[in-house]
């Protein structure tokens, strides 16, 4: 096994936000398959190899860099054409292209589809996000009626639907990290998630979606929207609801009379196995072996499948309708 470093802009500051905790737990969980360390490559910090001083090191044969910022791939990628790299991919629709050498790692079966679609070349693969173990249900007592996470929140929901729920119920909205959120999901009634609004302002897709599930595991009802990956464990009527639906008002009557009679059992822990350690350690193993054999092998193989290019789709595009036409002229 190549030793992986991990690419990110920084560690802490500026660079601190859900992606970047999802990759450093991906990189500790990797580390029980093959070495693999951080790399910073904006940001220097004390103890934590920095990219430009890696690549003037000459012993850089048996390394793979995995890179996942989805707005700095295009640069990294060039950097980086001379080294064995794999992308790591969360969140989808940066507009970027891959070449095949750079296989394709990602984070829910929705980004794999977009990926799927647009470089059906690359070696492609699933591995969810990591749910830690801590996230599961304690069957407290529930002395919160309506959690929400301020960040990524709707303006809708945060404006709208909060402070009409306000008047019936205890809500509580989290706008600052929080150090126990297994202890505070663990807390609450009912989960309110909807990033819809958020990521469609970033043109990009929603990767994975944490929260929803580590409420889900800790025994929440969850009221969430179902956008980009989020449609890969959400199931609204089935373990969760759908978020603003229709109107303010069926939104506040659906919430207000979950948090007095739950209608969703809590889910069994059998559900939760995909996203667990043992599991996720599993599929490193098992893609990593597939990725060193491809680094193996295509280092003396050309790459000859033609690409979906522009050109070549506007080719084909005239030979099928070519061939129709014709089709036509000789029945």
């Amino acid at each position: 096994m190549r030793t992986l470093y991990f690419l990110v802009p920084g560690t802490y500051g500026t660079f601190a936000c859900g992606g970047l905790w999802a990759e450093l737990k991906t990189l500790s969980l990797a580390k029980q398959v093959c070495p693999a360390e951080v790399v910073t490559y904006r940001q220097r910090e004390k103890d934590i190899l920095f990219l430009d001083d890696l690549l003037k090191q000459q012993d850089l044969n048996n390394v793979i860099f995995v890179i996942s910022w989805g707005f700095d791939i295009p640069k990294l990628v060039a950097k980086l054409k001379s080294y064995p790299v794999i992308y790591h991919a969360h969140s989808a629709g940066y507009r970027f292209k891959l070449p095949a050498r750079i296989p394709i790692i990602t984070v829910s079966r929705n980004t794999m589809g977009y990926w799927g679609q647009r470089s059906p070349n690359s070696l492609i693969y699933y591995l969810p996000n990591h749910i830690s173990e801590e996230f599961q249900n304690f069957n407290l007592e529930r002395d919160i009626d309506v959690l929400v996470q301020a960040r990524k929140s709707s303006e809708y929901l945060l404006q709208d639907l909060i402070p009409e729920l306000q008047k019936y119920c205890r809500v509580k909205v989290v706008d600052s990290y929080v150090e126990d959120l297994p202890g505070l999901f663990n807390r609450a009634k009912v989960y309110l998630y909807d990033s819809a609004e958020y990521w469609a302002q970033q043109w990009v897709s929603e990767g994975f979606g944490l929260q929803p599930m580590e409420a889900l595991a800790c025994g929440c009802q969850v009221f969430s929207s179902v956008n980009g990956g989020l449609s890969d464990y959400l199931d609204p009527g089935f373990n969760c609801y759908k978020i603003a639906g229709y109107s303010k008002e069926y939104d506040s009557q659906r919430i207000l009379r979950v948090i007095e009679n739950p209608y969703l059992k809590p889910l069994d822990k059998q559900f939760f196995v995909e996203y667990r350690s043992e599991n996720i350690i599993r599929r490193i193993q098992i893609i990593l072996s597939d990725i060193n054999e491809f680094f193996d092998l295509s280092q003396n193989l050309p790459g000859n499948i033609p690409s979906l290019t522009r050109r070549r789709l506007a080719k084909l595009s005239i030979q099928r309708f070519s061939n129709k036409l014709w089709g036509k002229i000789y029945r």
